[in-house]
């Protein structure tokens, strides 16, 4: 007698299913590379133009027009202006981050964190002077959104932890904001090329700053 069980069909083994799904995730493999090469080559258009025409004449425009592709693709890669000079900025504020985080001394762990505080803002001077006019135009407007930016976060986070430890916990959050308004690179370029400080001047300022603490 034929049982009243109905017996599951036999399933194939792995080597038997169809590989339709294959050249779906080469594609993508494909797609991420095809990203990857025109993000770079719309960035590389745009240090032609910052080369050869400034930070003024580097429009999202001029950019795209540079890159031979449509505005609207340049908008969907970066959203806008500001973001374009981040990402122009984004190997050196990498190293950067790199640096203070897991660098050598002074910078980076293994210093007392007076003489960490005092080398993150040499540090940033130093980056101010090489990249000062980039990080200006990278700083977006809107309050909010430039004390919202990841960059801006992480910077925050390393100068409230090194206060934490000099200070205790209570003072440090407000006063990393009081440090890091004096390392903004609108007001840092502004002394440098309006009120004529000098490099040396600014470092000096710093280290005062960070004695009174």
């Amino acid at each position: 007698m034929a049982s009243s069980m109905s017996t599951a069909p036999d399933l194939p083994v792995l080597s038997e299913l169809p590989l339709a799904g294959l050249p779906v995730l080469e594609s993508a493999r494909r797609e991420r590379a095809d990203a990857a090469r025109n993000r770079e080559a719309l960035l590389e258009a745009a240090r032609r133009l910052l080369r050869e025409r400034g930070p003024e004449g580097l429009t999202m425009e001029a950019v795209a027009c540079e890159a031979g592709v449509g505005k609207g693709t340049l908008f969907r890669r970066f959203g806008d202006r500001a973001s374009l000079f981040h990402a122009l900025l984004d190997d050196r504020e990498r190293a950067f981050q790199e640096a203070f985080i897991r660098g050598p001394a002074p910078l980076g762990p293994g210093a007392p964190a007076r003489e960490r505080l005092t080398a993150f803002g040499h540090a940033m001077f130093e980056l101010i002077e090489d990249q000062g006019t980039l990080l200006v135009e990278s700083t977006p407007p809107n309050r909010a959104l430039r004390y919202g930016h990841p960059v801006y976060l992480a910077y925050r986070a390393h100068v409230a932890a090194l206060l934490t430890d000099l200070l205790g916990e209570e003072r440090a959050p407000y006063l990393a904001d009081f440090l890091l308004a004096a390392l903004d690179a609108e007001l840092v370029v502004y002394q440098r090329r309006v009120l004529g400080l000098s490099e040396d001047e600014l470092r000096e300022g710093w280290e005062q700053l960070v004695e009174c603490l």
